[in-house]
């Protein structure tokens, strides 16, 4: 149970009493005993009370060192009446004061409230004080314990706050130029400076002539020679 303030501590002790002084009135001794173990500043202000009779303590071994927690499985951290139980849908799961004990409901209506495996058989018990409610049950509650999941630890690389860089994608290597289609010749490449060749120079071609005029001569001259013989 929380510890509380010595401003709330008066009037709790206050509603306590009443509350007390209630369950001895509906004869539920042995729990105002055991109330009575626990320092009064442990006992949490707006608290409800889940109270088995003397008969069936009488029959439970509770250990002086675990009183406090059969206390605090035996509450609720809230003052609800009945009619503020009756509320609450089948299914619904009601938190203890011990922490991770959970009361599941099991709603048929006034008379068959069930709180995991007990039953509401004498409600209201406690109504005079403030922050204090009781009900009476019919066994030792067993609540049922439900643990936080697991979750896993992050992983090393999403621990690092820097995203990683996008990496560019590689541009693509050009494609060849295509190659010509069949039957189509390639430009045939223009040939390199070559001097075309000169024809005879004006000198040869006078010798020639020349020549010629003397061949003529020469033959009219023997002609005429063999004439005369």
């Amino acid at each position: 149970m929380a510890l509380i303030s010595s401003a709330t501590a008066t009037a709790t002790n206050q509603d306590m009493a009443v509350a007390i002084d209630e369950m001895q009135k509906a004869n539920y001794f042995t729990f105002v005993m055991l109330i009575n173990m626990v320092p009064s500043h442990l006992i949490q202000p707006n608290i409800t009370f889940l109270m088995p009779n003397d008969r069936i303590l009488s029959q439970t071994d509770v250990a002086p060192t675990s009183v406090v927690d059969f206390l605090l499985r035996h509450s609720i951290p809230s003052p609800l009446l009945i009619d503020h139980l009756q509320h609450f849908p089948t299914g619904s799961m009601i938190p203890t004061s011990k922490s991770g004990f959970f009361l599941n409901v099991r709603n048929e209506g006034r008379r068959q409230f069930f709180l995991n495996n007990v039953r509401i058989i004498s409600p209201n018990i406690c109504t005079k004080g403030s922050s204090i409610r009781c009900h009476g049950v019919d066994g030792v509650v067993q609540a049922t314990m439900m643990s936080q999941p697991s979750i896993p630890p992050p992983s090393s690389s999403s621990s690092s706050t820097c995203p990683k860089p996008r990496v560019a994608p590689e541009a693509a290597a050009p494609l060849p130029a295509p190659s010509p289609p069949v039957g189509e010749l390639s430009p045939v490449p223009p040939p390199s400076d070559v001097s075309p060749k000169k024809s005879s120079s004006p000198e040869t071609s006078k010798w020639g002539v020349v020549d010629l005029v003397a061949m003529v001569v020469f033959m009219l001259t023997v002609g005429k020679s063999w004439l005369l013989v």
